[in-house]
C-alpha cells in the first residue's frame, strides 16, 4: 500500500546550514500525525520540502506515490499556513479564499462554475463557517480562519493536508472544534500532518507523533513521544547525558 506521505533518506542544505539530514519517514491515510520540535529543529523545511517548493540536496519524497510537483498539479494537498505568513488585511471574502481550492478546475478564465460554487459551499458547511462566507477574512477569529484554510484544502479535492501550528493563537473552544474536525477527516481517510508546540492536545488529537531535530529522532505512538527521555531529546536536552555528567 502506497504511503500518503514518504520521504527517504531526504538532507536539505541552505549554504553552510544543514536543515534536514538523512529524514525518512512514512504518513499513512486515515491517520493524524503531530510533528513536534522546538524552533529551528526542521519542521518547516520539511514541510516546504513535502509540498516540493524546497529540493533536497539528497533523497526523495512522494506523495501517494506522486512527486511533491505532480501532486500539487493534481491537488492531492492542502496547506493550512501559520498565521504570521497570511496577509488578513487583504480584500477577500473567506468563500473568496475557499474558491481558491478550485482554481486548478478553471482553467485560465478562473471563472468559477455552478459546481465550484457548490463543492465551495459544501467545504464551508463541512468546517461550520457556512454563514461566514462573506466576510472579509481578516475579520474572522483565529480558529476560524484555519478552519477556513481547511475549507480551502477540502474544496481542492485533497486527501494530503499540511497544517502549520493550527493551534497557535486559537481558544480552547475552536482548538476542540478543529480537533474534531480533523479527526473526523482521517477517519474518512484523509492524511493528516501537523507540525504543533501544542503538546496537550495530541493524545486526543494524532494517531502518532515524529519527533524531529534535524533528523527523526522518533516516530510512533503518541504516548511514547511524549515521554519525558524522548522529549528531552527534541528539544535539546540528552538527560542520559545529563545524568552521566553529575
Amino acid at each position: 500500500m502506497t504511503s500518503a506521505i514518504r520521504a527517504d533518506g531526504v538532507t536539505v542544505q541552505y549554504g553552510d546550514v544543514r536543515a534536514l539530514e538523512d529524514v525518512s519517514l512514512g504518513v499513512e491515510f486515515g491517520s493524524v500525525t503531530g510533528l513536534i520540535g522546538m524552533n529551528g529543529s526542521g519542521k518547516s523545511t520539511l514541510f516546504k520540502t513535502i509540498m516540493g517548493l524546497t529540493r533536497p540536496v539528497q533523497g526523495t519524497v512522494s506523495i501517494n506515490g506522486r512527486t511533491p510537483t505532480q501532486a500539487r498539479k493534481e491537488g492531492l494537498l492542502g496547506y493550512v499556513p501559520q498565521s504570521e505568513d497570511v496577509d488578513w488585511t487583504f480584500p477577500v471574502s473567506v468563500r473568496d479564499v475557499v474558491m481558491m481550492g478550485r482554481y486548478a478546475y478553471q482553467g485560465f478564465t478562473r471563472k468559477p462554475t455552478s459546481a465550484d460554487r457548490q463543492v465551495v459551499e459544501q467545504a464551508l458547511e463541512r468546517v461550520g463557517l457556512q454563514t461566514f462566507g462573506s466576510r472579509q477574512i481578516g475579520q474572522l477569529s483565529g480558529g476560524q480562519k484555519k478552519r477556513t484554510f481547511v475549507a480551502r484544502g477540502l474544496a481542492q479535492g485533497a486527501n494530503v493536508l499540511l497544517l502549520d501550528e493550527p493551534f497557535a493563537g486559537v481558544d480552547k473552544s475552536s482548538e476542540s472544534t478543529i480537533v474534531q474536525l480533523l479527526r473526523e477527516l482521517a477517519d474518512e481517510g484523509h492524511c493528516v500532518l501537523i507540525s504543533t508546540h501544542d503538546l496537550h492536545a495530541l493524545p486526543q488529537l494524532a494517531d502518532e507523533a515524529i519527533l524531529l531535530l534535524q533528523s527523526i529522532l522518533f516516530q510512533g505512538p503518541v504516548a511514547d513521544a511524549l515521554r519525558p527521555e524522548n522529549l528531552s531529546l527534541a528539544f535539546g536536552l540528552d538527560i542520559r547525558r545529563a545524568e552521566e555528567s553529575e
